[in-house]
């Protein structure tokens, strides 16, 4: 199977399933004498991890990071990290009644048919459970970029919209609801529609959005490895994610061109960011903001018509312990990967500069 690695110079492989002993990860490239402050990971792991409120799966893994090299006396050495995070409450068992059927909207198919053999275990390594891995990397990368800020927060759930630009809302209220939602009143909307989409049995989608403040100017590449299209590869890598949109995005064509150019004023800024921070492909120092759209979960507490892996017609059902919404969940994995997409532009911005 090959597309395991992430990232260029700050390079992170993952492995590992679902259902299986641990998953894990080894990142490469991460700069020597970097003092890692290791609550501050954990933190970031609390806020992905599942049961951690009544609007998310009820599976119970505590994410313990075990790092098994890359690490003397709390400092990076500039050698791989190793890291494992042991799966301890997976219940194969909820698994056994797919063993054969392909469930609609997962990877099951295509699976199958790929590789000739699938492990049904809560998905295998197409599972959600690997993004764990990824949030360990983003952890130590955001502590690699300590100027930015990397923010990321649910600005929609169905059709409940915050409709709130995001210089409009106060970040401090974002973890103070399971949601994730800096409107506290839109916050108790959205959660008690996640609450009862859950009763129906069914799941609903949403967006998140992510800003990154205090960038600088330069970070990106002109042509294939622009930075607003290495941002979408990372957030279009997530689990559920149907769609990205930077900038001023799909709303800015119905934009004219004297209505949509940022004109620059004589210190450099730009007295509008239609832009989203991104010109050329290249960082101009302004906001970068970026809009993600997730699908409803496609496991339902419902039957639905498919088929089994012969080609007979079958009854797929849900069981277990599923999301009804996976956007709140979700918040810390794009924090992660815009993390980790900056670290390798930042690293790479120091080598040309040599």
């Amino acid at each position: 199977m090959a597309g395991n690695s992430f990232g260029k110079i700050f390079k992170l492989t993952t492995f590992g399933e679902s259902h299986g002993i641990a998953i894990g990860g080894i990142i490469d490239g991460c700069p020597a004498g970097l003092s890692l402050d290791f609550d501050a990971i954990n933190t970031e792991m609390q806020r992905r991890k599942p049961g951690q409120s009544a609007i998310v799966t009820q599976r119970k893994e505590e994410d313990q990071i075990k790092f098994l090299s890359g690490i003397f006396e709390g400092k990076t050495t500039g050698t791989p990290i190793g890291f494992t995070i042991e799966n301890t409450d997976q219940k194969s068992k909820d698994y056994s009644h797919i063993k054969d059927i392909y469930r609609p909207s997962h990877a099951d198919f295509t699976y199958d048919k790929k590789y000739g053999i699938r492990d049904y275990r809560g998905g295998g390594r197409s599972s959600a459970r690997e993004t764990a891995c990824r949030v360990v990397a983003g952890a130590i990368a955001k502590q690699l970029l300590q100027n930015l800020q990397i923010t990321a927060y649910v600005s929609s759930v169905g059709e409940i919209n915050l409709n709130k630009s995001y210089s409009e809302v106060d970040f401090s209220e974002i973890e103070k609801n399971p949601v994730r939602c800096p409107d506290p009143q839109m916050a108790k909307k959205m959660e008690e529609y996640i609450k009862s989409i859950k009763k129906q049995g069914d799941t609903v989608g949403g967006i998140i959005t992510c800003v990154i403040k205090n960038m600088p100017v330069g970070l990106g590449e002109p042509v294939f490895d622009k930075l607003h299209a290495q941002l979408g590869k990372a957030m279009l890598s997530i689990n559920a994610v149907k769609g990205f949109e930077f900038g001023s995005g799909f709303a800015g064509t119905a934009m004219k061109g004297s209505e949509h150019n940022d004109t620059i004023n004589p210190d450099e800024t730009t007295k509008s960011n239609y832009s989203g921070g991104i010109q050329g492909g290249i960082s101009n120092g302004e906001d970068i903001y970026f809009n993600i759209a997730f699908k409803p979960v496609a496991t339902i507490m419902q039957k639905q018509k498919t088929i089994d892996s012969k080609g007979n017609k079958a009854i797929a059902e849900g069981k277990g312990r599923h999301d009804p919404c996976v956007v709140p969940r979700a918040v810390p994995i794009v924090e992660a990967m815009a993390a980790l997409v900056l670290a390798d532009f930042w690293l790479l911005n120091k080598i040309t500069k040599l």
